[in-house]
């Protein structure tokens, strides 16, 4: 076992002396001075778009995102930012709301929104924005605070899909990323309000499940040079928690529904799921030429070679690897296309001084520990991508390492736009650090996972990061996982299984209960 050295604990223990934001709700800034203009605001926010794979991260997959790395070059990247629930609809309502999910009660995928909350769309259009909604909302209720708002059904779908409006349901054809995009860019030149200030929210579904390119990114990365992350293979021993679950690479990607396989394809490692097959074969069905012929001239040649010579044991797992990641980054190319339309049209309206924000509702698995999805405090879900660019305002080629969460998210909009609210919130404003002014630092974050059971079979865990240590506590059979993030950034090693690390574990574990005392959460009764 790796045995952390005293200083580190030594750095700990002065650690839990800080002031931590997570520790005492914001307290949104109140002076008499007169308020600076208002900037525009336009919010990106995609669906499972992990770091890895974005070139301002420093990803090692083949880049397909040259307008925000542009983006993350103008501006400022939060390096260290994190969900408190790494899920889609308990993440979106934290980054509304400002509260962790025991508090604004959206604690997993199937509750409703409570749209009596406070949230900062809400806040800015009190405070005369102009404000719109378009693309993915995912909260089963109808969005409050937009002048204008379309959104997908709660998931959507990739090819002609569905839009709720306020007059009613629309299906329109087209790729959703481009859709979700022109309907925006069409808001911002047309429908707005010219004499105020505007917040634009663009919320795409990609690169959500089940990964649909568009057709003219159907050859992307085909003759790309793919190597998988080296715990593809990883056995999960030592951590009971990662070992138990189905969402593995190997086991669980879906050959006709994730992996475009003829409907029916087994290939003796992924279960039959009868749910998966019929969807496979209802997309194809109802897929129009636009997308089928293009479908059928890419997948049809490629399902060929499998079928004649399918791979097997660890070649197999890498196949379904590489074809998931392709499609998975084509759905992102799509996206950052998107963003340059954003960038574009902001300048030729006169509106480049906007503050312009890209984030994404979580991380994701890109074949780390052989998983796809997100749902654990392991990092690579519970990162999530943050880049703000605001000419005049914050500097470029800023790297911001401190810890922030998600539960930042509405402070720091309203800050940006100089609204004095007394909107609750866990979280404070990051634009102390955006700006490079000193700030108390934060000493951890804080994350519980609900949804188990549920899809994926990811137990109920919760836990806390510092900047070097992780700890993780599963609330159904009660055992712990401890990492040094220093020593182990891969987290491979369970160092909650040594006896030396006593210590650490106890303290990692009043901090954990200090944490939930400060957002207002309860223990569970068999925290130890």
């Amino acid at each position: 076992m790796h045995r952390v050295p005293r200083s580190a604990l030594h750095a700990l223990l002065l650690g839990l002396t800080l002031w931590c934001s997570a520790c005492a709700e914001w307290d949104p800034p109140r002076d008499s001075e007169a308020a600076p203009p208002r900037p525009n605001i336009v919010f990106i926010f995609t669906d499972d778009h992990a770091t890895q794979a974005l070139g301002c991260y420093g990803s090692t997959l083949p880049s397909v995102t040259p307008r925000l790395d542009a983006l993350a070059r103008e501006g400022a990247v939060f390096e260290n930012c994190f969900c408190g629930n790494a899920i889609c609809g308990p993440s979106r309502a934290t980054v509304l709301t400002g509260l962790h999910s025991h508090a604004n009660g959206f604690t997993q995928n199937g509750a409703r929104f409570n749209v009596d909350l406070a949230t900062f769309p809400k806040e800015l259009q009190a405070a005369g924005y102009s404000t719109a909604l378009f693309g993915k909302w995912h909260l089963d209720s109808v969005p409050q605070g937009f002048d204008c708002w379309e959104i997908l059904p709660d998931q959507g779908e990739y090819y002609d899909p569905t839009f709720i409006t306020a007059q009613g349901r629309e299906r329109r054809e087209g790729y959703v990323t481009d859709l979700i995009t022109e309907r925006a860019l069409r808001w911002m030149r047309e429908e707005r309000d010219p004499s105020k200030p505007f917040l634009l929210c663009i919320w795409h579904k990609a690169p959500h499940r089940e990964w649909l390119p568009a057709p003219r990114h159907f050859a992307l990365l085909e003759d790309a040079v793919l190597q998988p992350p080296p715990t593809l293979f990883d056995n999960h021993i030592g951590r009971p928690g990662a070992a138990v679950q189905e969402m593995t690479i190997a086991r669980h990607l879906m050959p006709d529904s994730d992996l475009k396989l003829p409907p029916g394809t087994q290939d003796g490692l992924a279960k039959p799921q009868a749910w998966a097959t019929n969807h496979a074969r209802a997309r194809l069905s109802n897929m129009r030429a636009a997308f089928k012929e293009p479908w059928q001239a890419h997948y049809d040649p490629r399902n060929a070679a499998f079928a004649a010579h399918p791979p097997t044991g660890k070649e197999l797992v890498v196949w379904k690897w590489r074809e998931y990641i392709k499609d998975y980054l084509r759905c992102v190319k799509a996206v950052d296309e998107g963003v340059g339309a954003v960038l574009d049209t902001l300048e030729g309206e006169g509106l480049g001084s906007a503050c312009v924000i890209y984030s994404s509702d979580q991380g994701f698995f890109l074949g780390e520990h052989g998983f796809y999805d997100k749902r654990w405090m392991y990092e690579e879900a519970l990162r999530m991508p943050l880049i703000v660019r605001w000419p005049g305002q914050v500097a470029a080629n800023r790297r911001v390492p401190e810890l922030c969460q998600n539960t930042d998210f509405a402070p720091t909009l309203l800050d940006i736009a100089g609204v004095r609210s007394g909107m609750r919130a866990h979280g404070r404003s990051l634009l102390p650090l955006v700006r490079g002014q000193d700030t108390p630092p934060r000493r951890a974050i804080y994350y519980r996972y609900y949804e188990h059971p549920g899809t994926h079979n990811v137990a109920r865990h919760m836990g806390v990061r510092t900047e070097r240590f992780k700890l993780l506590f599963f609330e159904e059979d009660g055992h712990k996982e401890l990492f040094d993030l220093a020593a182990d950034p891969q987290e491979l090693c369970n160092l909650a299984l040594d006896p030396r690390q006593a210590a650490l574990v106890k303290q990692l574990s009043e901090l954990l209960r200090a944490e939930a005392a400060a957002v207002g959460d309860v223990m569970p009764t068999n925290f130890y």
